[in-house]
C-alpha cells in the first residue's frame, strides 16, 4: 500500500475545481483501508492512521498550511468563550442557586460553581441524568453572577467574543470543508442501505466482507444478550460480556465478520435464540465492510468537529451556518433538521455525537440558538411522535434538548410570538391523547399503555419551561399568540372536565376497579402549568379579562353530569330555593373539574387586580350553577369519608385522598372551596345554605325527619359533621391572596404553624407537607424563623422545629388542610399542651383576617336564619341525649361555628357603631325558639350538663362567655371591659402563680432527695471502712501454697499494697462472684471447679492499630510467611481482637441455645446475610450483638502471700541468679525430652555472657523457690477453654479449626495482648483514665480473656509451651536464641511480655507430678520478666528515635542515667554520639514506653486482681504523676533508667549483643522501616467540612483501569483515604478465586476484611465485614437543618458533623462494625440479597 503524502493532499483539494469530488475520491480510497480492511486492527493503530491520513490532510485544507502554524496564528488573534458549555455525564454533580437562578434548570458544573459567587448562597446539588450543559456565562440564566471567575470576560473584552475574528479566506475554506463533511456525515448517519454505498463512494471492486451488527434495545436484559451471543456466534462468556457492555454503551456492535452467507446465518441464529427468551427478537443487521468503515469514520468525525469548532468562534459560526442553511430544494429540511428527524432511528453512539455537536455549536451562539429553536419548534410534533415510539431513554433523545431552548426567557417569548409554541406543544399532546377520547369528547383511560403515557406526560415539562418566566412587557403580538395558546389549552382541559365519572355502587361490590391513576398523573403534571397560566394572566389586565370570559364560555358549553329533572321549590324556615334536584349518591359524579377550578382562580385574580369592575355584566353569571360541580365534589369526598361508597372499592378512596393531598389540593380541593366562597359571596346566604343541605342530602334530616334505620342515622351524623366542617371552612379559610389582604408568606406561615401543632417536625417533613411551586420552592426558609424554634440533633436523629408559643393563637383545630388523622393528632397535642400549662381545654377559633370587599358578604352566612336553624337542630339532638342521633364531633363543630360568629360580631361591634352593624347572630341565637326554651343560647346552657360532653365543657363555657361579652358590647354597659379582662388576665396571672408554686415544690423535692442520697453514701462508706477485713480477706478453704505463718499485723500491713507484681504485691480480691444466666435466669457462683459459665464473645481480625496500613503479611497455616504468631511484629499489621457484650450464660444453656439457633435459622430466608452458621456465629440472646464464640469465666486464683518468705527468697533470687536457673532448667528439660533441635550459638549455653558462669546449676533448683499444685478445673470449663481457643486460632490464622495445633496457645496469648492494646488505645484516644472508666461489659470481657489466656497451659502440651517460652526468651537473652529469632526492632514487646508471663509456669512441670510456681515464685518470675522486657523496650525506643524533644531543666539523677545509657548504646551500635541532653533522652524514652506500661498495668490487674493506685483511676493527675503511679504499680523504680544501673553487670553484655544485631545496624542506616514510639494512633481520615469539596474531588476522579466516560461511583476509604471505583466492572479483581469489586478487594488489604467507605455521589457510608456482608449507615454530613441527605435527594448544602464522625471513629476503634452490620440487617428484613462483594 502506498503511503499518501499528507500535506499536498490538502493543497491539492484547494486547487481542485470540485473540492467535493476530490475529497470523496480520497475518502473512498483511505477510509476502508484504515477501518475495516483487516480482520482485527488495534484501536491504537487505527487512531494513528486516522490522524495521519485523514485528519491531518483535512486540517491542512482548513488552514491552507501546516496545521500547527495555522493554529498558533489563530490563537494569537482569538479570545476565549464566555460560555462554559460543559456537557454533563450521567451521575455528575451539578449545582443550582436557589437565590439567583431564573429557574431550577439553570445549573453550574462543579468547577464553575467552586469559582462563582453562588458558593456562598443557598444552593442545591444533585446528580445530573446526563445530557444537559453548564449555564455559566449565560446572562439570561442568572439574576446575578452569571459568570464564574474563569469565564468572566471582564468589561473590556465582553463584546469581542461574539465577533468573527477569522480571515475571510480561512472562513470560506472552513465553510466549504464543513459543508462537504457535514453532508457526508449526515448522509451516513441517516443511511439505510446497509449493503451499498452512494455512487461517489462506490469502490472499484466490492469485497465479500460483511459485518453482522447487533443493536441495543430496552427489551432484552444483559444476560439475555450474553446467552444469545454464546449460542449464536461461538464466543466465550468473557467475549460475550464485552460485546454486550459495548452494545449497551455505544448502541451497536459488530459481533461477526465474514462472508455475506456466514453473516446471514449468524443473524438468523441470533434472532431465533433471542425470540425464545423474549417475544421480540434482537435487532440484527448485515452491513458491508465499506459501509461499516464510513459509518465508523463519521463517528470519529464528531469529536474532530468539536475540536476544530473549539479552536475559534469563527469556525463555530461557519459550522452553524452550514448546519442551518436552507436546502436548495426548499421542501427538504436543513442538515441539522435531517439529523433531528432521523434521531429516533439512530443508534446510541450516533445520537450522542449529534447531540454533542449541537451543544458545542448552535447552543453556544445566541443567533444560531434562535434559528435552531425555530427549526426545533417547526418539527416539534414529529420529534415527539418519534420519541413516543422510540424505546430509548429520554436522556438520549433529541427531545431532551427542549430544556436548553424553552427555558431561555427571550427565546420563549419569540417562539410564542413567531411559532406559537404553546399551541404547538398542547396540540402535540392532544394529537397523542386523541385515541383516549370517548363519545362525549372526554378522556377515558381504560387499558392505556403506561410506558407510552409516561412519555406523553414528559411533553408537559416543555410547556412548563415555556411558561417559567412571565413577561414584564406585553406586546400585541404576544397577547394575541398567548391567548390563542390559552384557548387550545382550554380545549385540553375541556376533555378532562367531568372525565372518569363514578356512580355509587348499591348491593354488590364493584367487580373491576376502574382506572384512575392516569387521570391523576395528568392532573399532577398540570398543577404547576395551571398556576403558571394564572400567573401570566395576572400580569396583564386585558389578558386576564379575556381569559376569564373565554374560560366561562367554555365551562358553559361543557355538558358533563347534566340534570335530569326540572327545577323544584324547597322550603325551610320561611325561605324558598328554586333549584333542580340532584343526588350525588345516586347519579354520576366526577372529581375532575379543571375548568371550574381555573375559573375560580381567575376570578380571585380579577378581584385582586380590581379588573372585576371591568367585567361586561357580572350579574349574568349563574353562581348557583358555578358552585354546583365543586359542591358535588366536596359532597363526594364527605360521603366517601362517611363510608357510603365502600362498595366502589379502593380506587375511589385513592382519588379522594389525592384530591385533598398536598400534591393536588392547590388546583383541586382548594379551588373548589374558592368557588364555593365566590358563590357564597354572591348568593343569598339562606339559599346558599339550603343548596349545601340539599346536595349533602341532609335537607329532610334538618326538617325533622327521623324514621331511619341505624346505618342511615350513622351516615347522617357523619354527613352533618362534614357539612358543618364545610361551613367552618367556607367562612373561616381566608388565607388566599385576593380573598383577604394576605401575602403568600402569610399563607406559608399558617401552613407551617399548623403542621408544627401536630408535633415538632424535621425540615424535610415540613417541606413534604407544603405545596411546591414550579421552581420546587415551598417558601419555608423565608418564614420558618418567624414561627418556629430549631432544636439541634444529637449524635443520631435529626434537628426538629417546634412552633413558637406566641404563634399558637393562630391555631385552628379545623384547619382545612388537615387529614382526619392529622386533625385528631393536632387536637390531642394542643389539649395536652394547654393542660400542661394550666389552661382550660377549649380550642377557640382563631381571629381570621378580614375578607376583601368582594367577599365580605360571606360572613352573612353566620347570621342568617338557616344557620340558626341548623345550630338549633344540632344542639337540640344533643340536649335530648339520644345516643345514635348525635355525635360529639357534631357539637364540637357547631360550637366552633358559634365561636366564629361571636368573634365576627364582637369585631364588628368594636370597629363600628351599633347602628352600622347589621350582623345579629347573638340576638337571633337568644331570640329564635326561646318561647319553647329551644333557642341556641338556652340549648347551649342545657348541653353543658350532658355527661358525654365532658370533653367540650370548657368550649361551651367559653362560648357562653363570648355571648356575655357581645351582650355587654351591644348594651355598651360597664361590665364590657371588666368582663373581657376577667376572661383573660386573671386566668393568666393565676396560672403564673400556679407555675411558680409548682417549680418551687419541685426544687425543694430535688434538694431533699440529694440530701438523703448523700447520707446513704456516707453510711455505706463508713460500713466498708470499719469492715474492711470482711471485704478484703475472706477465708478460703483448701488453699494450697506456702504455710500461712503470717501474723495478723503483717497481713494488715500489706493489705493496702497497690503493687501488682514482685515481693510486695498486694493481695487478690476475695469477693465471691455470683452471676445470673441470661437464658435460664438462675444464679451461680463463678468457680474454677463448678459448671462453666461463659461470656458471649466475638473474635475478629483487626487493623485498628496497624502502623503499615494496606500491608497485611501472609501467615498461612503451612508455616510460611513471617514468624507470627510466635512474635508479633511491632507494626501490629493485623491482630486478633476478642470483644464481648458482657452477657453471661451457663455453658450448657449456651450449647442448647446455639443448637436451636442453628436448626431454626437454616430454614430462614437469607439468614446467611446476617450470621455465618458455618463459622459458629450467633446473635447474643439478649442484645442481639454478633458473636462467634464464648469465653469461660475463671475467677482470680486466691493466694495467701507470705511476705516474710518473699523477703528471704528475694535476697537469693537476683536477676542474674534467676537467668541462670532458667537457663539450667531449659537445658535440663531439653535433655530430658531429647529435643535438641535448638540450634544455639554454642552447643551448650556457655558462660560467654557472664550469665551462666557459676558452674552447672542443678536443673531442679527452680523448684526450690516454691511450688504448689496446679489449679483444678471442671470438665465443662476445660471444654469451653478448648471451644474459645479453637475459634481464636481459626479466625486469627484464617485456617481450619485444629485444637491440637501448637499455635493455639500462642493465638490465645496474642488475642489477649492485642485486645488490651486496643482498649488502651481507646482510653488514651478519648482522654479517659486507665482504670475505672471502662464499661462493665468491656471490663468483664477483658478479665475473662486474660484469665482464659492464662489457663491455656492447662490444656496444651507442656513441651510445646516450654518450647514457645524458650523461643520467646531468646529475644531477650541472645545466648539462648535460635537462628531465626528476631532482634529487638522486629518484635512488639507487650505481646512478648504476655507470652512470657503466661508460659513460664510450664517450666515447673515434672515427669511424675504436675506442679506450678507458688505465689512468691510467680511474683519474682513476673518481676524479672517485666524488668527484662521493659529494658529491652526502652532500648527499642532509643534505637528508633531520631527526634528528641527540646526540654529545658536542671540535671537530675534520671537525666544522668539516661545520658549514660544513650552514650553506651551509641557506642555499642557504632554510631556517633549526638549532642542530646539527658533530659531530652529521658523525656523521649518515657513518652515512648508509656503505652507499654499502661498495657502492662491493665494486664497484671486482670491477671492478679490487685487494685491499682488512685492516681490511675483519675484523669486529673498530671502525666508525671501517672508515670510514677504506673511504675509503683508495676514494681519498677520511679526513675526507669535505674534498672540499667541496678542490673549493670547483667545488662551490659546483653546491651552489647542487642545493639550489635544486623537488624539494628540495618535500621540505624535507614535501610529498613522502623516503627517510632509511641506508635501513631490511628483515626479515620480527615474529611473536608463542606461536602461540595468531596464532590469536587469525586468529579476529578479518574478510574485507574478505564478511560471511558461512563458513570462512576467514586468511593472513599475512611481508613486510609484511597479513592476507589466501586460497583464497576472495570475494577473487578480476584479474591480467593472469586470476582470482587474494588471496595471488597481494598477492605481485604486495608482492614483485614472490614471496611468503612463513603460513597461520595450517594452521600452514604457503607460498612463491610466480609465479602458477603455489609450495610449502609448515615453519612456524618448534615444540612443546616440537622438532617442527613442520602443520595442527595434534597440537595441542600452539607457540612461535616464532628460528633457523628467521632461516633463513626469509635465504631471502628471499638471493633463494633460487625455488630452494627448484623443489627442493621436484622432490622431490615432483606428479601433480595445485595451483592456486597461487587461493591
Amino acid at each position: 500500500m502506498v503511503l499518501f503524502i499528507q500535506l499536498p493532499a490538502g493543497t491539492e483539494w484547494l486547487e481542485a475545481a470540485d473540492s467535493r469530488a476530490e475529497l470523496f475520491r480520497y475518502l473512498k480510497e483511505q477510509v476502508p483501508q484504515i477501518f475495516c480492511l483487516k480482520k482485527e486492527s488495534s484501536p491504537q493503530e487505527e487512531e494513528e492512521l486516522m490522524q495521519s491520513r485523514l485528519f491531518h490532510p483535512l486540517e491542512c485544507f482548513l488552514f491552507g498550511e501546516d496545521p500547527q502554524e495555522g493554529l498558533e496564528k489563530l490563537k494569537q488573534g482569538s479570545t476565549s468563550s464566555q460560555l462554559c458549555g460543559r456537557v454533563f455525564k450521567e451521575g455528575e454533580t451539578v449545582y443550582s442557586c436557589r437565590d439567583c437562578a431564573i429557574d431550577p434548570t439553570c445549573v453550574l458544573c462543579m468547577d464553575c460553581f467552586q469559582d462563582s459567587v453562588h458558593k456562598g448562597h443557598r444552593y442545591k446539588m444533585h446528580a445530573s441524568s446526563g445530557g444537559g450543559f453548564c449555564d455559566c456565562g449565560d446572562v439570561e440564566a442568572w439574576k446575578i453572577g452569571p459568570c464564574c471567575s474563569k469565564h468572566d470576560p471582564g468589561a473590556a473584552t465582553a463584546m469581542v467574543t461574539d465577533e468573527c475574528v477569522l480571515e475571510p479566506d480561512i472562513y470560506s475554506r472552513a465553510e466549504r470543508l464543513f459543508r462537504i463533511l457535514l453532508h457526508y456525515a449526515t448522509d451516513f448517519l441517516v443511511w439505510e442501505e446497509n449493503l451499498e454505498l452512494s455512487a461517489d463512494l462506490q469502490p472499484r471492486t466490492k469485497d465479500n466482507a460483511y459485518y453482522c451488527v447487533l443493536y441495543n434495545d430496552e427489551h432484552h436484559s444483559y444476560d439475555h444478550v450474553i446467552y444469545t451471543l454464546q449460542r449464536s456466534v461461538n464466543c466465550d462468556q468473557a467475549e460475550a460480556q464485552t460485546h454486550t457492555a459495548l452494545i449497551d454503551k455505544e448502541g451497536r456492535r459488530a459481533v461477526k465478520r465474514g462472508t455475506l452467507r456466514s453473516c446471514q446465518q449468524a443473524r438468523d441464529l441470533i434472532r431465533s435464540n433471542s425470540e425464545h427468551i423474549s417475544l421480540q427478537p434482537l435487532r440484527v443487521e448485515i452491513l458491508h465492510a465499506a459501509v461499516m468503515a464510513h459509518q465508523t469514520f463519521v463517528l470519529r468525525l464528531g469529536p474532530w468537529f468539536q475540536k476544530v469548532i473549539g479552536y475559534s468562534v469563527g469556525f463555530r459560526q461557519a459550522f452553524c451556518q452550514v448546519a442551518l442553511e436552507a436546502n436548495a430544494d426548499r421542501d427538504r429540511p436543513c442538515l441539522i433538521s435531517r439529523l433531528m428527524l432521523h434521531d429516533g432511528r439512530m443508534y446510541k453512539g450516533a445520537r450522542k455525537i449529534v447531540h454533542e455537536l449541537i451543544f458545542c455549536s448552535m447552543l453556544m451562539e445566541t443567533e444560531f440558538k434562535r434559528l435552531f429553536a425555530i427549526e426545533f419548534t417547526k418539527y416539534y410534533t414529529q420529534l415527539q411522535k418519534d420519541f413516543i415510539v422510540d424505546d430509548h431513554e429520554r436522556s438520549i433523545s433529541i427531545t431532551a434538548l427542549s430544556v436548553q431552548i424553552f427555558t431561555v426567557p427571550t427565546l420563549a417569548r419569540q417562539l410564542i410570538e413567531e411559532g406559537n409554541v404553546i399551541k404547538v406543544i398542547v396540540g402535540t399532546v392532544m394529537e397523542l391523547l386523541r385515541e383516549h377520547l370517548d363519545n362525549n369528547n372526554r378522556f377515558f383511560f381504560l387499558g392505556y399503555n403506561s410506558d407510552k403515557f409516561s412519555r406523553i406526560q414528559i411533553i408537559f415539562h416543555d410547556l412548563r419551561y415555556i411558561l417559567i418566566s412571565k413577561p414584564s412587557i406585553w406586546t400585541e403580538e404576544l397577547r394575541r399568540e398567548f391567548f390563542e395558546g390559552f384557548k387550545v389549552f382550554l380545549g385540553l382541559l375541556r376533555c378532562m372536565q367531568g372525565m372518569e365519572e363514578v356512580k355509587r355502587q348499591f348491593g354488590q361490590h364493584i367487580a373491576v376497579e376502574p382506572e384512575w391513576e392516569a387521570g391523576f398523573s395528568l392532573q399532577i403534571q398540570l398543577r404547576h402549568i395551571l398556576a403558571m397560566f394564572q400567573d401570566w394572566c395576572s400580569s396583564d389586565d386585558e389578558i386576564l379579562l379575556l381569559a376569564f370570559e373565554e374560560c366561562h364560555r367554555v365551562l358553559m358549553q361543557c355538558n358533563n353530569q347534566p340534570f335530569h329533572k326540572e327545577p323544584t321549590n324547597y322550603f325551610m324556615s320561611k325561605h324558598v330555593l328554586h333549584v333542580r334536584p340532584y343526588k350525588v349518591s345516586q347519579e354520576p359524579v366526577s372529581i375532575h373539574l379543571p375548568i371550574s377550578r381555573l375559573l375560580a382562580g381567575l376570578y380571585v385574580l380579577l378581584c385582586r387586580t380590581g379588573a372585576v369592575e371591568r367585567l361586561d355584566d357580572p350579574e349574568l353569571f349563574d353562581h348557583t350553577f358555578l358552585a354546583e360541580h365543586p359542591l358535588r365534589c366536596v359532597v363526594l369526598a364527605a360521603q366517601v369519608s362517611a363510608e357510603m361508597w365502600r362498595r366502589n372499592g379502593i380506587s375511589l378512596v385513592s382519588q379522594v385522598y389525592y384530591y385533598q393531598d398536598v400534591k393536588c389540593r392547590d388546583e383541586m380541593y382548594d379551588k373548589d372551596i374558592l368557588m364555593l366562597q365566590i358563590a357564597a359571596s354572591k348568593m343569598d346566604p339562606n339559599h346558599f345554605l339550603m343548596l349545601v343541605l340539599l346536595r349533602f342530602e341532609l335537607f329532610d334530616y334538618f326538617k325533622g325527619s327521623t324514621n331511619k334505620d341505624q346505618d342511615e342515622l350513622i351516615q347522617w351524623n357523619r354527613l352533618t359533621e362534614e357539612m358543618l366542617y364545610l361551613l367552618i371552612v367556607v367562612i373561616g379559610e381566608r388565607y388566599v391572596p385576593g380573598i383577604s389582604q394576605v401575602t403568600k408568606e402569610d399563607v406559608t406561615m399558617r401552613e407551617v404553624i399548623h403542621l408544627l401543632c401536630i408535633e415538632p417536625m424535621a425540615h424535610s417533613s415540613l417541606v413534604k407537607g407544603l405545596p411546591e411551586n414550579e421552581s420546587h420552592e415551598t417558601g419555608l426558609e423565608t418564614v420558618i424563623t418567624k414561627v418556629a424554634t430549631f432544636k439541634k440533633p444529637g449524635v443520631s436523629g435529626h434537628g426538629l422545629y417546634g412552633v413558637k408559643k406566641e404563634r399558637l393563637v393562630d391555631f385552628n383545630p379545623f384547619f382545612y388542610h388537615y387529614s382526619r388523622s392529622q386533625h385528631s393528632k393536632a387536637e390531642e397535642s394542643q389539649k395536652k399542651r394547654r393542660t400542661h400549662e394550666g389552661h382550660d381545654k377549649a380550642l377557640r377559633p382563631p381571629m381570621p383576617p378580614a375578607f376583601c370587599p368582594a367577599f365580605s358578604s360571606i360572613v352573612r352566612l353566620l347570621s342568617c336564619d338557616i344557620i340558626i336553624h341548623i345550630l338549633r337542630h344540632t344542639l337540640q339532638r344533643a340536649a335530648e341525649d339520644r345516643a345514635t342521633h348525635w355525635t360529639e364531633a357534631m357539637i364540637q363543630r357547631a360550637l366552633h361555628l358559634m365561636g366564629q360568629a361571636l368573634l365576627e360580631e364582637k369585631t364588628q361591634l368594636e370597629e363600628s357603631t351599633m347602628e352600622e352593624v347589621d350582623f345579629d347572630f347573638s340576638l337571633k341565637a337568644r331570640k329564635i325558639g326561646s318561647e319553647h326554651g329551644k333557642s341556641v343560647f338556652l340549648l347551649l346552657s342545657k348541653i353543658k350538663t350532658v355527661p358525654s360532653l365532658e370533653a367540650q365543657k370548657d368550649m361551651v363555657k367559653w362560648v357562653l362567655q363570648m355571648f356575655e361579652i357581645v351582650k355587654c358590647l351591644r348594651e355598651k354597659s360597664s361590665p364590657t371591659t371588666s368582663m373581657s379582662v376577667d376572661t383573660t388576665k386573671p386566668e393568666e396571672s393565676a396560672q403564673d402563680k400556679e407555675k411558680a408554686e409548682r417549680k418551687r415544690k419541685a426544687e425543694a423535692a430535688k434538694l431533699h432527695r440529694q440530701k438523703i442520697m448523700a447520707q446513704m453514701s456516707a453510711m455505706q462508706k463508713n460500713f466498708i471502712e470499719s469492715n474492711k477485713m470482711l471485704y478484703d480477706n475472706m477465708p478460703e478453704s483448701g488453699t494450697q501454697g506456702e504455710p500461712v505463718a503470717t501474723t495478723e499485723s503483717c497481713a494488715m500491713e500489706h493489705m493496702e499494697l497497690r503493687v501488682a507484681i514482685g515481693p510486695h504485691r498486694g493481695s487478690s480480691p476475695a469477693e465471691r462472684e455470683v452471676l445470673t444466666c441470661i437464658l435460664c435466669q438462675e444464679e451461680q457462683e463463678v468457680a474454677a471447679q463448678a459448671a462453666a459459665m461463659v461470656l458471649t464473645a466475638c473474635v475478629q481480625r483487626s487493623t485498628v492499630l496497624t502502623q503499615c496500613r494496606g500491608r497485611i503479611p501472609t501467615n498461612r497455616a503451612d508455616g510460611t510467611g513471617t514468624l507470627y504468631p510466635l512474635f508479633m511484629p511491632p507494626e501490629l499489621a493485623v491482630g486478633t481482637h476478642t470483644g464481648s457484650c458482657g452477657h453471661v450464660m451457663h455453658a450448657t444453656c449456651w450449647q442448647k441455645y446455639f443448637e436451636a439457633v442453628q436448626n431454626m435459622t437454616r430454614n430462614r430466608l437469607h439468614v446467611e446475610l446476617i450470621i455465618d452458621l458455618e463459622n459458629g456465629e450467633y446473635l447474643c440472646p439478649l442484645c442481639k450483638s454478633l458473636c462467634n464464640t464464648v469465653v469461660p469465666l475463671i475467677p482470680f486464683e486466691r493466694l495467701m502471700f507470705n511476705y516474710e518468705n518473699a523477703e528471704i527468697i528475694g535476697q537469693h533470687l537476683t536477676l542474674p541468679r534467676w537467668i541462670q536457673i532458667l537457663a539450667a532448667r531449659i537445658r535440663g528439660l531439653k535433655s530430658v525430652t531429647q529435643e535438641n533441635d535448638c540450634n544455639t550459638e554454642s552447643s551448650s549455653v556457655d558462660g560467654d555472657t557472664g550469665l551462666c558462669g557459676e558452674g552447672q546449676t542443678d536443673f531442679r533448683s527452680i523448684l526450690s523457690y516454691g511450688v504448689q499444685e496446679p489449679r483444678k478445673f471442671s470438665d465443662s470449663v476445660v471444654e469451653m477453654l478448648v471451644v474459645c481457643a479453637t475459634t481464636v486460632h481459626r479466625v486469627g490464622m484464617q485456617t481450619a479449626p485444629n485444637e491440637l495445633c501448637p499455635r493455639v496457645p500462642l493465638m490465645a496469648w496474642n488475642t489477649c495482648a492485642f485486645t488490651i492494646q486496643a482498649i488502651e488505645n481507646i482510653l488514651q484516644e478519648e482522654g479517659k483514665s486507665l482504670f475505672g472508666s471502662l464499661q462493665n461489659r468491656q471490663l468483664a470481657g477483658l478479665k475473662a480473656i486474660v484469665q482464659f489466656s492464662a489457663a491455656q497451659r492447662i490444656k496444651s502440651s507442656q513441651a510445646v509451651i516450654q518450647r514457645h517460652f524458650n523461643d520467646m526468651l531468646g529475644v531477650l537473652l541472645p545466648a539462648m536464641s535460635r537462628k531465626n529469632t528476631p532482634s529487638l526492632p522486629e518484635v512488639d514487646f507487650f505481646h512478648l511480655l504476655v507470652g512470657l508471663v503466661l508460659s513460664i509456669p510450664a517450666l515447673y512441670q515434672e515427669e511424675a507430678v504436675d506442679l506450678q510456681p507458688s505465689a512468691v515464685s510467680s511474683a519474682y518470675n513476673h518481676l524479672h520478666i517485666l524488668h527484662l522486657v521493659t529494658m529491652a523496650h526502652m532500648l527499642q525506643v532509643l534505637l528508633s528515635s531520631t527526634d528528641f524533644p527540646a526540654v529545658a531543666g536542671e540535671e537530675t539523677e534520671e537525666s544522668k542515667a539516661a545520658a549514660e545509657l544513650y552514650t553506651s548504646v551509641s557506642q555499642h551500635s557504632e554510631r556517633p554520639i549526638p549532642d542530646v541532653s539527658g533530659i531530652s533522652v529521658a523525656e523521649r524514652v518515657k513518652r515512648g514506653i508509656e503505652p507499654f506500661l499502661r498495657c502492662a498495668a491493665l494486664f497484671f490487674n486482670c491477671l492478679t486482681g490487685v487494685h491499682p493506685p488512685e492516681e490511675l483511676c483519675s484523669t486529673t493527675v498530671a502525666s508525671q504523676g501517672q508515670m510514677e503511679a504506673l511504675c509503683s504499680y508495676l514494681a519498677l523504680p520511679a526513675n526507669v533508667f535505674q534498672l540499667f544501673q541496678e542490673h549493670r553487670d547483667t545488662v551490659t553484655p546483653l546491651l552489647k549483643r542487642w545493639c550489635g544485631s544486623p537488624a539494628v545496624t540495618k535500621a540505624l542506616k535507614g535501610k529498613s522501616q522502623t516503627v517510632r514510639y509511641p506508635r501513631r494512633r490511628n483515626r479515620l481520615i480527615d474529611l473536608p467540612e463542606d461536602y461540595s469539596a468531596l464532590l469536587n474531588q469525586a468529579s476529578h476522579f479518574q478510574c485507574p483501569k478505564s478511560t471511558d466516560d461512563d458513570r462512576k461511583h467514586p468511593t472513599l476509604c475512611l481508613f486510609c483515604g484511597a479513592m476507589l471505583c466501586s460497583q464497576s466492572s472495570c475494577c473487578l479483581s480476584q479474591l480467593d478465586g472469586e470476582d470482587v469489586g474494588a471496595c471488597t478487594a481494598h477492605a481485604a488489604t486495608c482492614g483485614a476484611g472490614v471496611g468503612m467507605f463513603l460513597r461520595i455521589r450517594e452521600c452514604e457510608i457503607v460498612l463491610m465485614a466480609s465479602k458477603t456482608r455489609g450495610s449502609t449507615y448515615p453519612a456524618p454530613y448534615l444540612d443546616d437543618y440537622g438532617e442527613t441527605d442520602p443520595h442527595l435527594g434534597r440537595g441542600n448544602p452539607l457540612h461535616l458533623c464532628p460528633e457523628r464522625y467521632r461516633k463513626l471513629n469509635q465504631l471502628w476503634q471499638q471493633h463494633c462494625i460487625l455488630e452494627e452490620i448484623a443489627r442493621s440487617l436484622e432490622v431490615v428484613n432483606v428479601m433480595f440479597a445485595f451483592e456486597w462483594q461487587m461493591l
